[in-house]
């Protein structure tokens, strides 16, 4: 018998894919297609309706367009007209707008022969009429969206439509567009190549499958839905409410924690708490807010995969477009708040290089706690999840840990994260009182300062305010915020209140504390120019010179 030789994977100059996308692809530094790339772009390529299923951080959204672009290059070569050629569906706007990041990234040399278009973004159907009378090869949209450009006759389907892609499929019901998914349908052509792509297989999308796919071909990877746990360890750390804020703001502050992280919570009163909470530590955070415009949410993705900061908070999208799955007293609770629809955060949002996730509410469900924990641990990077469980959240943890470990023979999915709260006392004192200032009202008038902020820097506004200076002067004097009073001194960490055990892991020595008293001291000299005219401020700062002089 021959010897069985081992199959090599398939590499992208092997896929028959042009020189101009092979370059891009080169550009990116893609050395070699994923496993879901390899097995899905040939049979795209072969005319095939496939159902891909596959984990976050796959490169699904690359193993679909590659072969979309490769065919579309194709049919221009004989084409006698512009058409639109490829729809690409999205549950939300930041998901198309990165879909199209990467449209653009792939077609860098080929960018004069594909145009491609994002209807997603909230502007008058009026404004993208011109683009789509130009008849872009690839549209990007959210089934809502879509529809209301067909409804307007600006989109027409049925003649040139050859491929349909829907991206995160079983979101796209979770974000409750059924009905706009039914209507869609009837104004497509009879013949097209679909793709569906989807994290999980639920009801709503095997029927959604049976309208769309014909004999598709199913590509699912023989992988657990999280990665390995030798990529992605899972720690829990059992904690009340008080305690979870006095553990956050000691991680934080004394770097126990490093690289980019994401707090996630299940409400976006409790991000905006979180955030008014660490700031009086002088500790920065960014608040991806979902009843922001999508293009402030992408700006806030972008600023953060950018380096800008490294701490973003996030209300859990999933667990809240999820009713079934919140228990009877939540769903007796209702909101005045208008939440946007085509907003997604814990699944979705290409969050780049995130080092951690941190659980400061534990999620509603499974599918929950996986989307989170597919921010982090992204293709080959390393990636840690910390989950804070209180006494009423044990359940909702033993259900996620029974669910998702990965070999019968472990003791527990969750490794118990060692943490005594006991050495951290006088930080306790400190988050305590910094937690009870951050009250309802506060919350409430911080979430409306934002929103004001945003639309003074509204680009659409400028020139509305310049022509009517009043109306921004009524927007700035309407009345003051009660926002959280800032104590200096609780940026700074004394010396003394840091455990002996600790020290060296928060990097304080005495030669760094003079440095970081340097920084504040220098941080406040226009302050001291106040003195004479401010005798208490004077005060203030006279007991800071001496505490300095002691030190």
């Amino acid at each position: 018998m021959a010897e069985e030789t081992d199959i090599k994977p398939l590499q992208f100059h092997e896929m028959e894919l042009d020189d101009r996308i092979l370059k891009a692809i080169a550009k990116l530094g893609w050395q070699q297609p994923t496993v879901i790339q390899e097995k899905v772009i040939p049979l795209v390529l072969e005319g095939k309706d496939v159902l891909v299923r596959a984990r976050t951080g796959s490169g699904k959204t690359a193993a679909f367009l590659l072969p979309v672009i490769q065919k579309i290059l194709i049919l221009k070569q004989s084409a006698l007209q512009q058409e639109t050629k490829a729809l690409i569906l999205a549950p939300s706007r930041e998901l198309c707008h990165q879909i199209c990041g990467v449209i653009k990234d792939l077609t860098i040399k080929c960018s004069r022969e594909i145009r491609y278009v994002d209807i997603s973004l909230p502007v008058d159907l009026s404004v993208q009429k011109p683009l789509l009378v130009e008849k872009p090869d690839i549209v990007v949209g959210t089934p809502g969206r879509t529809l209301q450009h067909i409804k307007a006759e600006n989109l027409n389907f049925k003649k040139s439509l050859d491929f349909v892609v829907i991206d995160e499929a079983d979101l796209v019901f979770s974000f409750g567009y059924e009905e706009e998914m039914k209507e869609l349908i009837d104004h497509f052509p009879k013949i097209y190549q679909a793709i569906l792509a989807s994290a999980t297989l639920s009801e709503d999308v095997k029927n959604l499958k049976m309208s769309i796919l014909r004999n598709p071909v199913s590509v699912k990877l023989e992988e657990p839905e999280l990665a390995p746990s030798t990529q992605l360890t899972h720690y829990h750390l059992n904690a009340e409410e008080m305690d979870k804020a006095t553990i956050l703001y000691t991680l934080l502050k004394l770097h126990l924690i490093r690289g980019k992280t994401i707090i996630f919570v299940n409400t976006v009163d409790k991000c905006y708490k979180i955030k008014l909470f660490l700031e009086q530590f002088g500790i920065r955070t960014c608040v991806l807010n979902s009843e922001l415009p999508a293009t402030i949410r992408c700006h806030s993705v972008n600023q953060y995969n950018q380096g800008m900061y490294d701490i973003i908070i996030a209300s859990d999208e999933y667990a809240l477009e999820k009713p079934s799955s919140l228990s009877n007293q939540d769903k007796n609770k209702k909101t005045k708040r208008r939440k946007d629809k085509e907003s997604g955060v814990s699944r979705g949002i290409d969050f780049q290089h995130v080092a951690n996730i941190i659980n400061f509410d534990f999620p509603l469900d499974v599918q929950s706690y996986i989307h989170r924990a597919g921010r982090t641990a992204r293709g080959n990077s390393q990636g840690s999840v910390l989950s804070f469980v209180s006494m009423k959240e044990i359940p909702l943890r033993e259900k996620v840990e029974k669910k998702l470990k990965y070999d019968e023979s472990e003791a527990s999915f969750f490794k118990s994260y060692q943490f005594k709260l006991e050495e951290v006392e006088s930080f306790r004192y400190r988050a305590k009182d910094a937690w009870r200032a951050v009250t309802r009202i506060a919350v409430r008038e911080a979430r409306l300062k934002e929103i004001k902020q945003e639309i003074f820097n509204c680009q659409k506004l400028k020139s509305y305010f310049e022509d009517n200076p009043n109306d921004l002067q009524v927007l700035r004097h309407d009345k003051s915020l009660h926002t959280v009073k800032i104590q200096q001194h609780l940026a700074d960490v004394p010396e003394y209140i840091v455990p002996p055990t600790l020290k060296s892991l928060a990097n304080i020595t005495k030669k760094g504390k003079k440095r970081e008293w340097r920084k504040m001291s220098e941080s406040s000299n226009s302050k001291f120019q106040m003195k004479k005219s401010n005798p208490l401020l004077s005060m203030q700062f006279e007991g800071f010179n001496k505490k300095k002089k002691k030190n």
